[in-house]
Order: C-alpha cells, then structure tokens, then sequence
C-alpha cells in the first residue's frame, strides 16, 4: 500500500493532476480487507481497516482530526471494488499529503501557496470581448473588493498577460491570512493548484465564497470557450477529475472551518 501511494502522490505530493495521471499507470492493488471504519486515537481520529491501523506513504498514522472528515476518508476505502484505485480517494491523497508533507513544513507550504499572490488569476482580464470582461469582473471582482477591505490586500489589475508587479504590502497582508492549520493549508493549496488563485482559495477558507461560486469564478474563461467551441471527450475527463478532487478539498476546509466557528 505505501508503494502505491508513494507513486500516486508524484513529484508534488499536493498535485492532484501529477496524482491522477501517476494512478492511471500504476498496477492497482487487490482489495485486502472487508471493512473500513474510524475509531479515536491520540486526540484525533485514525482510520481503520478490518480494526487494524492505516499507514501513510511515510508510515505515519493515517488519521484527522475531525471524526466527520475520518469517517469520510474511511468511506473511500469502504467504496472500493475488488482493486484500490487511490484516483478515486482524493481525501486519502490528502491526508497522507497533510499528514507527511505539510505538517512540519508549514512555513514552506505557505510559501508555496503565497507565490500565487504575485501572479493570481483574477490579476489578469480579457481585452476582449466585452461579454467576457463583464463575467470576469462579476465574478473575480467582489473577491478583490473583499481582500482590499477585509484583509488589508490591495491588488493592481492589467489587461491582457504581461505581468504587473504587486505592492509589498498586498502581499504580505494576503499572506498574514493563510491559516497555520496543516489541515487547512494543505486544502488550500490543493484549491490554488486547480484554481490557479490563491485569491479565490483564501475567500473560500474565510467563507467570502461558498465551493460552487469559487470552481465558477476559477472557470469563467473556460467555460466561456467552451461555449464558443464545445469540450472535447478528454478536457471533458481531465476536467471532472478535478471538479472531483476540488470537492474534496472544499469538504475539508467546510468540515474545518465550521468545527473552528
């Protein structure tokens, strides 16, 4: 089981793409056990197997510290056929991700997240058409409005994809908002791979914007071109692979958040 999700977490344990993509190659496993479920441990909750504890790639304990989101992990094993196919369990990707990557790496993990507030898509605006500007400015905007208001975070915008330099203190005011939870972290930075925003993973985490309005606003241009042009079979696949993965994520930060509220 480590080898499989060593390989299934790739180059970057926190891409959900590499993650996919590395499972599509790989020999999946026999199912071995007959049930699945959580059961408290060391002030958190682990997920068991037929009562017999779970390891991560790195042989931690695989658990959370939630008993709704365990129960929710240990639902993805219990989901599985003859064969573990890990590109179905993306809250087990992410909790060996968080578990062995995150934590104890928190100043890095924010780093990496917070290099996308110097480029963030909601940055960078169609010249044209005139329709689309409008949808982006409807969706992205209000984001922007929020981070200036409620955070302190003042961005500059610009046409087109010639890069705009963002002030000092935008960006240490959108970084200061990053949580210091692994948990959280790793969630966000999961949003920010597929969104390419750290803007929208942060309005999502604050609960400025619920999971449906933030995968609506990272999607504007796309779903814009798809309506100009269709969507082929495999944009089709590669793009439910990660409205999958990004449900996921955002399960997490709801299961989080509200149990910090």
């Amino acid at each position: 089981m480590r080898d499989l999700f060593d390989e299934v977490a790739g180059k970057s344990p926190l891409d959900p793409n590499e993650a996919v993509r590395r499972t599509s190659r790989a020999q999946l496993p026999k199912r071995f056990y007959t049930e699945a479920g959580v059961a408290e441990d060391n002030g958190g909750f682990a997920v068991r197997l037929d009562g017999r504890a779970v390891k991560t790639p790195s042989r931690n304990a695989l658990a959370a510290p939630d008993r709704a989101l365990a129960e929710a992990i240990a639902a993805e094993w219990q989901a599985q056929g003859e064969t573990i196919d890990p590109s179905t369990m993306p809250l087990t990707r992410l909790a060996n991700s968080v578990i062995d990557g995150v934590a104890g790496r928190i100043d890095a993990v924010t780093d990496d997240i917070a290099k996308y507030f110097g480029s963030d898509l909601l940055f960078y605006r169609a010249e044209h058409p005139e329709e689309l500007i409008a949808r982006e400015g409807a969706h992205w905007d209000p984001v922007l409005f929020w981070a200036k208001d409620a955070l302190g975070a003042h961005f500059i915008l610009a046409q087109g994809i010639v890069h705009v330099g963002q002030p000092e203190t935008a960006l240490a005011a959108a970084r200061a908002a990053l949580p210091g939870d692994p948990w959280l972290l790793g969630a966000l930075h999961v949003v920010t791979t597929i969104t390419g925003s750290a803007l929208l993973a942060l309005a999502l985490a604050h609960g400025r914007l619920e999971a449906d309005q933030v995968w609506a606003a990272a999607h504007v241009d796309e779903d814009w071109n798809i309506e100009q042009w269709g969507l082929d079979e495999e944009a089709a696949a590669r793009r439910a692979a990660k409205q999958a993965e990004f449900a996921a994520v955002a399960q997490v930060i709801a299961a989080l958040g509200s149990r910090r509220s």
